[in-house]
């Protein structure tokens, strides 16, 4: 059975930044939407992430622009005490499936698809019929070009011995695969450090978890990622002194040393410099919890796991058939290349600020509805690439600065992220304007170091390459 209908726009997945992205449209204008994905639930890979799961960042910053996520509590238990709460990925699948149940379909301007594929030229197949349904849109949004992949969605990407033992981290909780004889965590990542930290939570020994880690990372303090006039001094001046540091700094070597001085990033092993940065975000606690790891295995990628052996790019170390190995090696950043997001009648959802996925796509959403010359949205929505190396932390930060800066110099464009619950900043540039006294001239410091910090760091860049 075929049907047919029209709309303004076709949103190609469900997932966080689809969502945010339809949500700011639904806001701003009267367009109306076609959302089709292949899952059956809104929320994209939060439908297949592992239980223990929970944001890097504080709920404040997550979901869409229209509805508040969380309750504005701070955790008084675990990890995060002391801190803003992060929403479980079961929270995010049911916020995001309210959003659309309670906000979206009512709203009679969206048409929701679920459990379809997108076949191209409008068409949409249904996976659990067949049937087929065709909606002529003005404008084609690609959601799922950022390609989020989580480790239960493929399988290792290293051969496996028969009988051996590998499972994502969503199996970690399944009755009867612990307690095990050993457990090996296989990744140097944000799920890595959430795997470990869930069998140390779990009260695993630390001397019965070995870590196999191919690179260490650079980790952001979460400390320093928080809403509220209280962590002013950690947010808006940890983001000051890190102008002021980049302006300052000799060398790239420098520039990391100052940067763990002032606690603004934090790295797993004292002894080990980090090649590695993904926007991974943690607590200082976890970060001693994640030290009582001594085992830890630095030989490169896993190539094959065998009955007795662990085989990696530069060495090898023993296992056996009672072990169990966790693969938390998905790319969950993905690095792809940058495309123009406005092309003609087609939209490519992508980061304009690093690793703030959902509020990138608000923003595309709010430059779309307000902005008619392509050349210019194209300009405001200047593609940030994940980051990956070290070194891409000066390239993420210096094109972070180049959008805000260029944002900054457009009234209404301003006055929208004043506004935006998803701009982390947003609440404390209110509470900036506001202050007085000492605290009013971190303003005067931070434009001071502005110029200085971007020269400086284009310079480290340069000899970088």
């Amino acid at each position: 059975m075929t049907n047919s209908n029209t709309v303004d726009y076709l949103v190609v997945g469900a997932g966080a930044m689809g969502m945010a992205f339809a949500d700011a449209l639904l806001t701003e204008t009267d367009a109306t939407i076609a959302i089709v994905d292949r899952r059956g639930r809104p929320g994209g890979h939060w439908n297949t992430s592992y239980p223990h799961v929970r944001l890097h960042q504080p709920s404040a910053f997550y979901g869409v622009n229209s509805r508040e996520l969380g309750s504005g509590r701070k955790d008084s238990v675990g990890f995060n005490a002391g801190l803003y709460e992060l929403a479980s990925g079961t929270e995010v699948v049911t916020y995001f499936d309210q959003v659309m149940q309670q906000d979206f379909l009512p709203s009679g301007r969206v048409q929701y698809f679920p459990m379809s594929e997108y076949q191209g030229d409008g068409s949409i197949r249904s996976l659990a019929t067949g049937d087929e349904t065709t909606v002529a849109a003005t404008t084609i949004v690609d959601a799922t070009y950022m390609n989020v992949t989580v480790p239960s969605m493929r399988p290792p990407e290293f051969a496996v011995a028969d009988d051996m033992i590998c499972i994502p981290p969503n199996d970690l909780a399944q009755p009867g695969v612990l307690p095990a004889e050993h457990h090996v965590v296989v990744g140097g990542g944000k799920t890595a450090m959430d795997a470990c930290l869930w069998l140390l939570d779990q009260q695993v020994d630390s001397d019965n978890i070995t870590w196999i880690r191919p690179r260490d990372s650079w980790c952001l303090n979460r400390r320093n990622i928080q809403p509220g006039e209280e962590f002013f001094d950690h947010s808006v001046g940890g983001f000051v002194r890190q102008i002021e540091i980049a302006a300052e700094a000799s060398s790239v070597e420098d520039l990391f040393a100052r940067l763990e001085a002032e606690q603004l990033l934090l790295r797993l092993d004292p002894d080990v410099q980090p090649t590695m940065y993904r926007c991974a975000t943690v607590t200082e606690s976890e970060i001693d919890a994640l030290r009582s790891i001594t085992s830890v295995i630095r030989m490169g990628r896993v190539k094959r796991i065998d009955q007795f052996e662990i085989v990696m790019e530069q060495g090898s170390i023993a296992t056996s058939p009672g072990t169990v190995h966790v693969d938390c090696t998905a790319d969950g950043l993905e690095r792809r290349p940058v495309l123009p997001v406005f092309d003609g009648d087609r939209i490519t959802l992508q980061a304009v600020r690093t690793c703030q996925q959902v509020f990138s796509a608000a923003f595309i959403g709010h430059v779309e509805a307000a902005y008619d010359d392509e050349d210019l949205k194209n300009e405001l929505a200047t593609v940030v690439p994940h980051p990956n190396t070290d070194i891409d932390w000066l390239r993420v930060t210096l094109a972070n600065g180049m959008n805000s800066a260029r944002w900054r110099r457009d009234e209404d464009l301003a006055a929208w992220l004043s506004a935006a619950r998803l701009d982390a900043f947003s609440e404390l540039r209110g509470v900036v304007s506001e202050l007085e006294g000492d605290e009013a001239g971190l303003l005067e410091r931070m434009n001071e170091a502005a110029i200085p910090a971007v020269v400086k760091l284009q310079e480290f860049l340069a000899t970088s390459e």
